[in-house]
């Protein structure tokens, strides 16, 4: 009887209060409107469920149902939230309309809501920034042109230093040593082989190393003390028959071998002792000064529109091998490195003619965005290169419309290669080109590649 009392109060207290909400609909409508007043409604009746769901008390036998409370309020409030944007009500009809069923007064209402708000729901996309409707290839070639493209003075301009200094340190060194077969020195570089210098501020100077084929021989990589096959060690041969001064280089031996460090140790003490590079600098209108903390022989150039590095790299060729005097760290003084840059450019050029490729091209952008990219610029290079040699052996079309579809290709296998931590040379694949990173390296080149798969204006963003 109690339980009967109690639901009965609450009908005429539900009775009494709809009374006042008909009463207040009813004048709604004529001041606001339909739209107005189903909105207003919609409120109203989200409210009142949650007051007599609060006062109303708890079924103690139903164990569900203080979750179903907690739904229906989760409903409701959001019910609530959605009512002040009548635009938005098509974006939450899955959701509104279930809950606005029982109530028969708004039906009307809503159903000629839908043809009043006929806006476009999502109207902050409009508002998006124009490079949003460009293609890959196009923000690739934007990015390009924007922000690693070299100016055409110092492309121009770095080339012509590097060549003038070229000149007067090969005067130099056969005025100073003349016993000392040196060849035609002569230059090297991204720069100038135009495949991918974000900046034209170095060029590699070579200095040829002529060798007696007869007294000297070269000693496999794998058989050397690092067994690494991308180092070399050259060995002095017949030594019983020819003795050691036979030969113009047996100066720099150190244990039977031609000793890189030997070498870079004396050209050292000429670049910073015994040319006048004051002078020179004078003539050509620049400041050169080498520069001594580092383990590479280095110059340093001024100019007022450039500033310029050039590197000397001692070079022997033998047996189709390119050797240069660029040992690893450490105690071992008798290596050189075996050196695929002329072997990798040739290569790119010889297939980009072929079917009219856009090798380079692409080159030029991954090499670019990789050099500014703090974590990616060990990639730009050698590696870079090797990855698209790889991938032109299976991938036959490079044509400049397909770009973009290669550019992310080189992503994709350069993600499966740093998984693994090996990146076979393409002319020997028994050298590692990620032998030399770190693990840590490895980890944090492969998470920011992996991701530029899927969004690759990550690789865009300035730096």
């Amino acid at each position: 009887m109690a339980e009967f009392t109690r639901q009965r109060g609450k009908r005429q207290e539900d009775g009494g209060l709809g009374s006042v909400l008909d009463l207040l609909l009813a004048n709604a409508r004529l001041v606001l409107g339909v739209s107005g007043a189903a909105v207003l409604a919609v409120a109203t009746l989200a409210v009142k469920r949650l007051i007599d769901r609060a006062t109303s008390p708890r079924d103690e036998g139903d164990p569900k149902a203080e979750q179903k409370t907690l739904e229906e309020s989760w409903q409701d409030l959001a019910l609530i939230k959605a009512t002040p944007k009548p635009p938005k009500k098509q974006r939450r009809e899955d959701l509104s309309e279930p809950l606005l069923s029982p109530a028969r007064p708004p039906a009307p209402g809503e159903a000629c809501k839908p043809k009043v708000c006929s806006a476009p729901p999502e109207t902050p996309r409009v508002e998006s920034s124009p490079l949003c409707c460009l293609t890959l290839q196009e923000k690739l070639l934007s990015h390009y042109s924007s922000q690693l493209a070299v100016p055409e003075v110092q492309a121009s301009l770095a080339p012509q230093l590097a060549r003038s200094i070229c000149a007067q340190l090969q005067n130099f060194l056969r005025s100073k040593c003349p016993e000392l077969p040196f060849g035609s020195l002569f230059l090297s570089g991204p720069l100038l082989d135009g495949l991918g210098a974000l900046a034209a501020d170095h060029v590699n100077l070579m200095l040829p190393v002529v060798l007696d084929a007869a007294l000297w021989n070269l000693i496999p990589g794998e058989d050397t003390v690092v067994r690494n096959p991308q180092y070399w060690m050259i060995k002095r041969t017949d030594l019983e028959y020819f003795p050691r001064g036979r030969s113009p280089w047996d100066r720099f031996i150190v244990g039977r071998y031609l000793s890189s460090n030997a070498l870079n140790e004396t050209l050292r003490k000429m670049l910073v002792a015994s040319i006048n590079w004051p002078a020179i600098g004078s003539l050509l209108g620049c400041v050169i000064h080498p520069v001594m903390a580092s383990q590479e022989l280095k110059l340093e150039v001024k100019h007022d529109q450039v500033e310029l590095s050039i590197t000397l790299f001692p070079v022997v060729e033998m047996e189709d091998k390119v050797l240069l005097a660029a040992p690893p760290e450490g105690l071992v003084e008798n290596l050189w490195l075996e050196s695929f840059y002329r072997a990798e450019v040739s290569k790119v050029k010889e297939l980009d003619a072929g079917d009219s490729g856009a090798r380079q091209h692409c080159l030029r952008i991954l090499n670019g965005i990789c050099k500014s990219h703090p974590a990616l610029h060990k990639l730009s290079g050698s590696p870079l290169t090797h990855v698209v040699l790889h991938l032109s052996a299976t991938s036959l079309d490079w044509a400049e419309e397909s770009l973009a579809d290669r550019f992310q290709q080189v992503l994709e296998e350069l993600v499966s290669y740093l998984e693994e931590g090996v990146l076979p040379s393409y002319f020997n694949h028994k050298i590692n080109l990620f032998c030399e990173l770190l693990e840590e390296e490895i980890d944090e080149m492969g998470f920011m590649v992996y991701r530029a798969i899927s969004e690759p204006e990550l690789l865009l963003k300035e730096k």
